[in-house]
């Protein structure tokens, strides 16, 4: 995917978001992420605590690093929450870098969800 094609895509990405949770601002990468935490999990509460947050924010890029083998997903503990294990360290590229990867894993993910539920809006 070219740049103009990621940066369209991840906006897409963000309206989305924004639409769906009635948001005066659109998100940023850790509010999306975050999100990801929570659809992964599969429950929602109306109050997570800082802890929780950081949690579901690391399931998040656990999940999106599925996609490359970085990590797998090795099941629930008895709470219901995921676990993944590290298949291959993913190399430190800086932190504008690791932000442009994210997205595009990100993208991914949304595009996926896009094909399973036939359309996301």
């Amino acid at each position: 995917m070219s740049n103009w094609e990621t940066d369209f895509e991840w906006l897409r990405v963000r309206n989305l978001v924004q639409k769906t949770f009635g948001k005066d601002v659109m998100p940023d990468l850790n509010a999306v992420l975050f999100l990801i935490g929570i659809q992964e999990q599969g429950r929602w509460k109306k109050v997570y605590t800082k802890e929780e947050k950081q949690d579901l924010m690391h399931i998040a890029v656990c999940r999106l690093l599925t996609y490359d083998g970085y990590y797998r997903f090795v099941g629930r503990d008895a709470d219901g929450w995921p676990h993944y294990e590290l298949v291959m360290p993913l190399e430190t590229r800086g932190v504008e870098a690791q932000e442009e990867y994210l997205k595009s894993k990100v993208i991914q993910y949304f595009q996926e969800l896009e094909a399973e539920n036939g359309g996301l809006e």
